[in-house]
């Protein structure tokens, strides 16, 4: 049985300084289970919500991406059972309703989100409701810290790489942003066989994407970025990607694609940018397509987990620096510095302490 409390990070007010602390370990719901958390990352989408820009019922418990071992199963779950390793995507759906009875749980109108909606991952144990539907069983040859590190980055960026923008052998693809999820769609697009072009304002950025296998790089604060882009695309790119969100690098995405071409929209939009106005000539002349993506439901994860387990994808490439609790709590406050991290933070909590 789990024990009665645990050990979680916890804040009390937007923007004020979390702290490590103990409290109650949730009850595990009919339809859910109770998952030991072994690992979970530290995402801008966390940052978000601790500043205010995404509202969370307080005090909260920040995490949505992580891997650990089920502790306990509800009355209800089927398919899976105690000691089972597990990951689960970010948005997890009702299993009821007929998207996810579809296999799109990623837009569930009931939908829940660790770390959002109730209690996450920067804890020792996190709930997991609809455990038959949201649940992903982790093969033995993909650790918890990189199980954890496909959670938000890699799935999202999977989806839209694959789903909305079919990427195969021979895709031009431009990605705006080299941040977690952008850097994420680089190499899964480059281990699809694409051609990437990754566009961003920092040079650390821009040389990490070459590395991690873009073919060609923009700086986006070029006064002919879009030129230059066209350039590298030879003609403007089949799918544009953007991994920021702003009404700018949105513009800027659809006036790069070629014609017939595909934008997918990753980057969240807040503010001003939520109603952003689009070149809606150049859309409907050339036909362009604009797809928002949303995360990635469990159904798909085993075609992700194939690359990483035929080492076409290396998550462990991403990976920043590993710490515990205290180190998440420093991890997110030095995300009001937008370079404060050159990679993905994973917390370990299966670490002797």
């Amino acid at each position: 049985m789990p024990p009665l409390d645990m050990r979680a990070v916890v804040y009390e007010r937007t923007g004020e300084r979390p702290t490590v602390t103990r409290i109650p370990v949730p009850e595990c719901p009919a339809d859910g289970a109770l998952v030991r958390v072994e690992a979970t990352g530290v995402c801008r989408s966390d940052w978000h919500a601790w500043r205010g820009h995404d509202p969370v019922a307080l005090p909260h418990v920040p995490g949505h991406e992580y891997a650990g071992v089920v502790a306990e199963v509800g009355a209800e779950v089927r398919r899976f059972a105690p000691g089972d390793r597990v990951t689960a995507p970010f948005v997890n759906g009702c299993g009821r309703c007929e998207w996810c009875l579809s296999g799109q749980a990623q837009v569930c109108p009931d939908q829940t989100q660790p770390g959002f909606t109730h209690p996450g991952s920067f804890a020792e144990y996190v709930v997991v409701r609809a455990a038959d539907t949201n649940l992903v069983a982790i093969p033995d040859s993909v650790d918890a810290v990189a199980a954890a590190s496909l959670g938000c980055r890699f799935a999202t960026a999977y989806r839209a790489v694959t789903a909305h923008g079919r990427v195969d052998a021979g895709t031009e693809v431009a990605v705006f942003g080299c941040g977690g999820v952008g850097l994420s769609a680089v190499m899964i697009a480059t281990a699809l066989g694409a051609t990437v072009t990754a566009v961003d304002v920092s040079p650390v950025a821009l040389k990490r994407a070459r590395v991690l296998g873009a073919a060609h790089t923009v700086d986006a604060t070029r006064a002919d970025a879009e030129e230059a882009i066209g350039r590298a695309t030879s003609g403007g790119a089949h799918v544009t990607i953007d991994a920021i969100g702003s009404a700018a690098t949105a513009q800027t995405a659809i006036r790069s694609l070629r014609r017939r071409g595909t934008h997918v929209q990753v980057g969240l939009m807040f503010g001003e940018s939520e109603e952003a106005a689009l070149p809606w000539g150049r859309v409907i002349a050339w036909e362009l397509s604009i797809i928002g993506s949303h995360g990635m439901p469990g159904a798909d994860y085993p075609a992700l987990l194939d690359l990483v387990r035929a080492g076409r994808l290396r998550p462990e490439l991403l990976l920043g620096s590993t710490v515990d609790l205290d180190g998440a709590v420093d991890a997110l406050v030095a995300m009001d510095d937008p370079q404060s991290s050159s990679g993905i933070v994973v917390a370990r909590l299966d670490a002797p302490r």
